[in-house]
């Protein structure tokens, strides 16, 4: 279905610009609080690692469930409408977590934040897309998943001096003066769009299906933290996940409208780019949530040394990531992605093997910045376009929201493995070692199924 006639005569760059602000913040805000963990446990005294781990991994799994059906509600009842209550609900959210006065609380307004989050996300996509026009759509695109990955890059970098400077309440608070900003030259400058698509029933039951079998495997992983492996805590949440996900997938399949249509995996290529995505979530979580553990722990940084001691590598993300992008229009996705994903496999392996108890950053820790920040730019953003490059235009919308969603699934297992591996309350350098050798294995994996993906251009 074509765009609104006002939508494509609209200045296509301040539209791009009003709605990649919120993006931007949206994705910040899954990775900022890896520097602020530490901090989070001792304001909220008593509370385990895995408790505390839910500050994060509540957003990511609410967000990634709703991104499917929320991109759904964008066409049906028009895009600037839902962008910006989106926006609004991030905005009270922000707010609400950085006055929460419990962890229970913290929780409650995360969720509340991750609704928001999720309803921004699919309806900036399109109000991107319709901004412009077709020739130039695959280069928007291409930005547009660079500012999303750009910022769940630099998110811990940025979170350590705020975190630091003003305390964890302000990595939330700071969210505050953007999203006005985004809200009002939303009202303001984005035109109006009839909705795209007649309105249906939303898939309520598959939502939560699809939540509560995520949440339930996440929890089960982050509680083999202070129960054994074959505990009826753990077996039970593994047990229940995987029921709720098999039911999920047999409602899936004759729900006329289901939450995440199953019929797109029947692409292989599709099939290959998401596995590797979710995989690939694992390791980019793991690997930004470790360094924060190292850095504090075991070479015990400042937080904002510690912040700008990764900066290196997110600095690396968006030049590579330009590149990569014309190399893609000639070549192809996949000699990128594994390339991409060998390089950030090298640097956990550089830090599994080179780093010790004293600090020596330029030889032992800075090489493994660049190796893995040249890994992120080729691989990130390539993701993101591998997903929808094989796709018809009908499915272009709900197939980049689908891959979205499953690089968040990725990192709260990411986020979970890694509360587990490392979150005890004393950090050995042998714990690290694990860690990276646990992410170099999931970025090898990653490689792997990429060789799967088919974009390369037909002569």
């Amino acid at each position: 279905m074509t765009a609104p006639a006002t939508l494509v005569a609209a200045a296509p760059w301040p539209v791009f610009f009003t709605a990649c602000v919120a993006v931007f913040l949206v994705s910040v805000d899954s990775t900022v609080l890896f520097a602020a963990f530490s901090q989070l446990r001792g304001s909220f005294a008593g509370s385990a690692a895995s408790d505390v781990s839910w500050v994060i991994n509540a957003y990511t799994v609410v967000y990634a469930a709703l991104l499917v059906p929320a991109g759904r509600l964008a066409d049906t009842h028009g895009r600037k409408r839902v962008f910006m209550v989106g926006v609004s609900l991030f905005l009270a959210a922000s707010m609400a977590c950085g006055l929460a006065p419990n962890l229970g609380s913290l929780v409650a307004a995360r969720v509340l934040q991750a609704v928001g989050a999720a309803l921004l996300t699919p309806a900036s996509l399109a109000i991107v897309l319709a901004a412009f026009p077709i020739e130039k759509r695959a280069v928007v695109v291409s930005l547009w998943g660079a500012v999303g990955g750009l910022a769940a890059a630099v998110g811990p970098s940025l979170g350590s001096w705020i975190v630091d400077a003003a305390g964890w309440r302000w990595a939330f608070f700071i969210n505050l003066p953007p999203a006005l900003w985004s809200l009002w030259r939303a009202r303001t400058r984005l035109p109006d769009s009839a909705p795209a698509v007649t309105r249906h029933r939303p898939d309520v039951v598959g939502v939560l299906l699809l939540a509560f079998g995520v949440g339930a495997l996440t929890w089960a992983v982050v509680r083999t933290e202070a129960q054994a492996i074959a505990s009826p805590q753990v077996l039970g949440g593994v047990v229940t996940g995987i029921v709720l996900l098999t039911a999920f997938v047999y409602w899936a399949r004759w729900r006329p409208e289901p939450a995440l249509d199953l019929r797109l995996f029947a692409n292989r290529s599709y099939s290959a780019v998401n596995l590797a995505t979710l995989v690939f979530g694992m390791a980019f979580s793991m690997m930004f949530f470790g360094f924060f553990f190292f850095m504090t722990g075991i070479w015990h940084y400042s937080l904002p040394l510690a912040g700008l001691s990764i900066t290196p590598g997110p600095l690396m993300v968006v030049p590579v990531a330009m590149i990569a992008g014309r190399i893609a229009t000639r070549a192809g996705h996949r000699p990128l992605l594994i390339a991409g994903c060998l390089l950030i496999a090298s640097g956990g392996l550089w830090q599994a093997l080179v780093p010790g108890l004293d600090p020596d950053y330029l030889h032992d820790w800075l090489p493994s910045q660049l190796l893995t920040g040249i890994g992120v730019g080729m691989a990130l953003p390539s993701l993101s376009g591998a997903a929808v490059a094989s796709l018809g235009p009908a499915q272009y919308g709900v197939g980049s929201a689908v891959n979205q969603a499953v690089r968040q699934f990725g990192s709260v297992l990411g986020v979970a493995l890694t509360v587990v591996l490392v979150g005890a309350e004393a950090l050995d350098l042998e714990a690290f070692r694990r860690l990276c050798y646990c992410y170099a294995a999931l970025a090898v994996l990653a490689a792997a199924l990429c060789s799967g993906v088919q974009t390369r251009p037909r002569r």
